[in-house]
């Protein structure tokens, strides 16, 4: 079983920045696409943006698209979600979860371990 450790939450104005990191265990996974998920207090999680096993493919949500950026290294296990411009709107607990599949798919269910979540808070 993987296990998956976010760090890189806090407060911050808006506008500001944070970077989010997210550290695995095991042998496998650069054969795993990875995700960002994000749940504010009385909604749904929801996807964030993904990245393919190899790198080579992200995908975003539409409210975070030109404003936030995945990478992961796969020689050091970890992959990281750069978030710039921040609104008040992007404040919740923020996740990495490691899908079933090499390619990023949007929905929970696809995706099968999960980190214990980081909060991020924009103040306005």
């Amino acid at each position: 079983q993987v296990q998956l450790v976010e760090s890189g939450g806090g407060l911050v104005q808006a506008g500001g920045s944070l970077r989010l990191s997210c550290a695995a265990s095991g042998r496998t996974f650069s054969t795993y696409a990875m995700g960002w998920f994000r749940q504010a207090p009385g909604k749904e999680r929801e996807f964030v943006s993904g990245i393919s096993g190899s790198g080579s493919s992200t995908t975003y949500a539409d409210s975070v698209k030109g404003r936030f950026t995945i990478s992961r290294d796969n020689a050091k296990n970890a992959v990281y979600l750069q978030m710039n411009s921040l609104k008040p709107e992007d404040t919740a607990v923020y996740y990495c979860a490691r899908s079933r599949y090499a390619t990023v798919y949007y929905r929970v269910l696809d995706y099968s371990s999960w980190g214990q979540g980081t909060q991020v808070t924009v103040s306005s």
